[in-house]
């Protein structure tokens, strides 16, 4: 399955290339992706201004000019299902992302999302149909929405509860990890080297 990193930031929190181990964030999550066994391609939707940057850390950038991380992705949306992650996940779980590409390979839904007890979607870290996601995204656009956050309420999605797998295994958790400031990559380094992932 091709993998997908949506590293477009938006605001200033957003870099994806904050130093965790040496090593831009951004490496780091595609690293982490190409250690998934059902990941087989990887391509990295960058902001056109930023594309010299970015390509020193990532394989296959992508370079788009949109206002936001929605516009980013509709310009640069593949014709095949795809996993899709932020960039500045550098903690994502290979073996979550094999397990959620296996429930979408036995299922076949529109998407597979992780949820949070309260019903938090985290899109960023999810397995869409390229179809289907495309018509949510505009339906949302239509209707006002300019997050991602939004596509949920127009999809037909598999639903995976993170609760009663971070029950299952506790790491689970780590894999939604966002660095948005020093804090979360100090963080981030801290499991890297206590763990071996």
């Amino acid at each position: 399955m091709l993998g997908l990193i949506l590293a477009f930031p938006e605001k200033q929190w957003d870099d994806c290339t904050v130093p965790v181990n040496d090593e831009p964030v951004l490496r780091l999550t595609e690293k982490r992706l190409l250690m998934s066994k059902r990941i087989d391609k990887i391509l990295a939707v960058v902001r056109e201004d930023k594309l010299k940057t970015y390509s020193l850390h990532v394989l296959n950038p992508v370079p788009v000019s949109a206002r936001s991380k929605t516009g980013a992705l509709l310009k640069a949306f593949p014709d095949e299902p795809f996993f899709l992650v932020e960039g500045s996940m550098p903690l994502v779980m290979p073996f979550l992302v094999d397990y959620l590409i296996g429930l979408y390979h036995r299922n076949e839904p529109e998407a597979v999302i992780p949820i949070w007890r309260d019903g938090t979607a985290e899109v960023t870290q999810a397995i869409y149909e390229p179809g289907p996601l495309k018509s949510a995204i505009e339906a949302a656009l239509a209707e006002g929405y300019r997050g991602l956050g939004k596509v949920v309420e127009f999809l037909d999605y598999e639903p995976v509860s993170i609760e009663e797998l971070s029950r299952r295994n506790p790491k689970v958790t780590l894999s939604f990890l966002r660095i948005r400031s020093r804090m979360n990559a100090e963080f981030a380094e801290k499991v890297l080297s206590e763990a071996q992932f």
